[in-house]
């Protein structure tokens, strides 16, 4: 389901020849290499393997997308309430690459759940992305909130006001969008097996793709396969794990991208743990999405497609400690991953 098409790197090989162990052979470097892989959806378009995430710092987002524009990558992953949709367009026009040349992914926010209300916060997110149309759509939490022109709807008390609407009848009219041509792909975001299932059995359109928190100390293995076997195409948030500062739990454990196992096999490859964190989901059809807004962050991390050994995968596959750091169930009002491994 997915395709390489190797990138040249003559000077990149040279640079790993001198620095790796006289051990690994030319044949080895090689599939160091960076990679442009593409997966395919159950449209028949392609994603490409590595996106660039937008989520946070906003203010900084418009540099570091025309720097992820000009390192090479050509998916961009943003959201309505990253409020990075306009940045996004600003760095995209200013790079001057086609549009037809981008894949773009943006998210329905909660409070636009209401079927009346999908069409119009698609239209509102085209406008600040400067584009006539997304590559693909996703339904971010299946959790409503009440309508609102404000993004977090709170009562007196300062909670969130939840909404009505049954994100069935919010993909239904996610379906609408597919056939008006302004998003070529709907998909859906944080949804549990059960949400998933019901969804297949209550509309026509299977999502393209499902985007959710994975890396290699959450697997969820059995899930991610069960999504295959539906043709719904995995995207990986949060690939690194906790390297994100916002999430405070399991800090006792370290950094995932420091795991001793993740950083012994990167080695061999002459890359660093976030790399090969990458390059573990890439293995297993994954389209993943690293973020930063340093320059030399963002150009290393694209050179996260690279090939894995099938023993390194499968060594990597033996490091998940199903280890969940993103459930805003309290604060949503809504308890997600109710049968997924990581919940609390």
């Amino acid at each position: 389901m997915f395709s390489r098409t190797v990138k040249s790197a003559n000077s990149r090989l040279s640079q790993l020849s001198s620095q790796l162990s006289p051990q690994v052979k030319l044949s080895q470097i090689r599939t160091m290499a960076t990679q442009h892989t593409h997966c395919k959806l159950n449209t028949g378009a392609q994603i490409p393997a590595i996106g660039f995430g937008t989520w946070q710092d906003a203010d900084a987002q418009e540099a570091a997308v025309t720097e992820a524009l000009k390192a090479g990558y050509i998916h961009i992953d943003t959201a309505r309430i990253y409020g990075t949709e306009p940045a996004v367009g600003r760095a995209i026009k200013k790079s001057g690459i086609p549009r037809e040349k981008l894949f773009i992914t943006t998210k329905l926010w909660n409070n636009s759940h209401h079927p009346d209300d999908v069409m119009p916060a698609l239209e509102a997110s085209l406008k600040d992305l400067d584009t006539p149309y997304v590559d693909l759509y996703l339904m971010h939490w299946p959790s409503p909130f009440a309508r609102s022109d404000t993004l977090m709807p709170k009562d007196s008390n300062g909670k969130i006001q939840p909404g009505e609407a049954d994100y069935v009848d919010t993909w239904k009219a996610m379906e609408a969008t597919l056939k008006s041509g302004k998003t070529k792909a709907i998909g859906i975001s944080n949804f549990s097996k059960a949400e998933v299932e019901r969804l297949l059995n209550e509309t026509s359109v299977v999502p393209a793709a499902h985007q959710l928190e994975l890396h290699p100390w959450l697997q969820q293995h059995d899930f991610v396969e069960w999504n295959k076997s539906k043709d719904i195409h995995v995207t990986q948030y949060s690939p690194f794990g906790n390297q994100n500062e916002i999430y405070s739990s399991g800090q006792h454990l370290g950094k995932l991208i420091d795991d001793e196992t993740l950083v012994e096999v990167g080695k061999k490859y002459g890359k660093n743990g976030a790399q090969t964190a990458l390059a573990w989901g890439i293995a297993h059809g994954h389209s993943v999405l690293p973020k930063s807004k340093t320059p030399s962050r963002i150009r290393e991390n694209l050179e996260g497609d690279f090939t894995l050994s099938e023993e390194d995968v499968k060594k990597l596959d033996g490091i998940d400690k199903k280890m969940r750091f993103n459930d805003p169930s309290r604060s949503f009002g809504w308890e997600f991953y109710k049968d997924l491994e990581g919940k609390k």
